[in-house]
């Protein structure tokens, strides 16, 4: 899979989608990125805290996928942003968007591009 190809698919999807990346195992952002005309709410470090917490999250929902079937996504709805995590083998990708996202419609257009 094309992960910069995706990327930037998912961009294109909405105006309001400010960040969209894959992260490894490892909690590295391995494609994409902050849309080029937007400022990140957070510095480098707290990104590679946010990643590797992410990561995480995702390993520890996997213990229920027995019972409950697989997390397709999870979503945060945050003061100052919506994030979104679609779980893909190895990989995470993780979105980023502003207040007033149609978040419901945009996910399951991510998960129909994701092939998941």
């Amino acid at each position: 899979m094309d992960f910069e190809a995706v990327c930037k698919s998912v961009m294109d999807i909405d105006p309001k989608i400010r960040f969209a990346g894959m992260i490894n195992d490892k909690g590295r952002l391995i494609a994409g990125g902050m849309k080029e005309d937007r400022k990140p709410l957070e510095d480098a470090r707290d990104d590679e805290m946010l990643f590797m917490e992410l990561v995480l999250r995702t390993k520890m929902r996997r213990e229920f996928d027995q019972q409950l079937g697989k997390v397709k996504f999870a979503m945060s709805y945050r003061e100052k942003a919506i994030v979104m995590s679609f779980p893909l083998d190895e990989y995470v990708m993780l979105i980023s968007a502003e207040k007033g996202l149609d978040f419901a419609d945009v996910a399951f257009k991510i998960i129909k591009i994701l092939g998941t």
